[in-house]
């Protein structure tokens, strides 16, 4: 079976109790709400990534104010010619602010608005479960970086 490992940055940014979140499609086309952030180029400082998706996604230039830590995910994926891919994804996550440039929507690239939502809100939107392992990283901090498996 065909490995393949796809390393990303994301920015939990909260501003007056919301979170910044950016909208994208579900493999069947349906809205969901994502962290805004994204794959790593080849010889990009993960740093530097999401300083750019953040800029991308949102419009907003974003200082980066800590790093929260690492959400690790492994699936089997269909691959070309039907044959399965051992998938593992790294997603690294910081806390940042928002320290310049205006909200926009981005053109063009793989979400399709941006928005404000208040925290308390957030569990009744359709996301993606990422932004989840990042909310609980952004308000426990731990040490580790890492969060303990089965608590909610």
């Amino acid at each position: 079976m065909r490995r393949t490992l796809r390393v990303a940055a994301y920015a939990v940014v909260v501003r007056d109790g919301q979170l910044l979140l950016a909208r994208a499609r579900d493999d069947d086309g349906r809205p969901e709400w994502v962290l805004p952030g994204g794959g790593m180029e080849h010889g990009e400082d993960p740093y530097d990534t999401v300083r750019r998706e953040l800029e991308e996604e949102t419009g907003y230039l974003v200082e980066v104010t800590g790093f929260l830590g690492v959400d690790s995910s492994r699936r089997t994926l269909p691959g070309r010619f039907r044959r399965p891919v051992d998938h593992q994804g790294l997603r690294l996550l910081y806390a940042g602010r928002v320290a310049g440039g205006e909200l926009r929507d981005e053109i063009g690239g793989s979400t399709e608005l941006a928005a404000w939502h208040p925290l308390d809100a957030v569990p009744g939107l359709a996301r993606i479960g990422l932004i989840d392992a990042a909310l609980r990283l952004w308000r426990e901090r731990p040490a580790s970086g890492h969060l303990e498996a089965g608590r909610g």
